[in-house]
């Protein structure tokens, strides 16, 4: 069977306002960065973005594209019901409506929602114990995040309740038996919250199978990270961000296209 080859998408960007043009090559750019982190599941995961306005409509990737071809004219944007509110030939992945809705409908303050299939988010979210305070990484993630119990493939709508229920006001999951979930005010926000999350559960998963006593760090250092979390002035996702914006734009600006 020979590749079938992507049909070439016009530039929307005068179909749309400023605004949503800014989140939509910033969603663009979230995708690439994944596939260019290894952090990809074929074609299995999923990203979201709020567009701006009174709408509450959310963009998300068309389904059968890889993470590396996503652009910003090729994001589908969908309603809260599931129903796709700008012209395409594409689907969206159910599974990935059920669980971008339910943020986005119940958090007005996340922009963007993030979700990974890694094999160490997988692994943490296997572990009994879930994060486990090793590292500095992760006890900044645990500064803010929940657990869902995996109920199956999410294509059943009444676990949204459930899931937003487990999420709270956290920003970031563990989904058990499943991956990890990320949110954030913007898209910049949210990236490096799920950063923060994987670099915790890979230091996690390479200090278990070194088989040494572990040394978790002590209960008050734990909760002093929380509070120094908490009361941070700089938003250090947009110093992130930017420097992320220059990486892959050396290697490859299509996605602003």
């Amino acid at each position: 069977m020979t590749a079938t080859a992507l049909k070439p998408l016009a530039d929307i960007r005068a179909q749309v306002t400023p605004e949503e043009w800014q989140v939509r090559t910033d969603l663009a750019a979230a995708y690439r960065l994944v596939a260019h982190y290894g952090w990809d599941d074929l074609i299995f995961t999923h990203i979201s973005a709020r567009v701006p306005g009174p709408d509450e409509h959310f963009l998300i990737n068309p389904y059968g594209w890889m993470f590396h071809e996503i652009t910003a004219s090729s994001l589908v944007k969908v309603d809260l019901d599931g129903n796709i509110v700008s012209p395409t030939d594409h689907i969206i992945n159910p599974a990935g409506f059920t669980i971008h809705s339910a943020v986005h409908a119940a958090r007005h303050d996340v922009g963007c929602v993030l979700h990974l299939h890694t094999s160490d988010g997988i692994a943490v979210s296997a572990m009994a114990d879930g994060l486990l305070p090793l590292s500095q990484t992760a006890m900044v993630a645990l500064s803010t995040l929940s657990y869902h119990e995996f109920e199956g493939i999410a294509l059943n709508l009444d676990e949204r309740e459930r899931l937003v229920a487990d999420l709270g006001s956290n920003n970031l999951m563990i989904l058990r038996n499943h991956g990890t979930l990320a949110c954030g005010k913007t898209v910049a926000q949210a990236f490096l919250n799920i950063h923060m999350l994987e670099r915790a559960c890979q230091a996690q998963v390479r200090t278990l199978a070194g088989g040494a006593k572990l040394h978790p760090a002590r209960p008050g250092v734990q909760e002093l990270v929380k509070q120094q979390v908490r009361g941070m002035k700089i938003d250090v996702s947009g110093l992130a961000w930017g420097g992320l914006l220059r990486m892959l734009d050396a290697k490859d600006a299509s996605y602003k296209s």
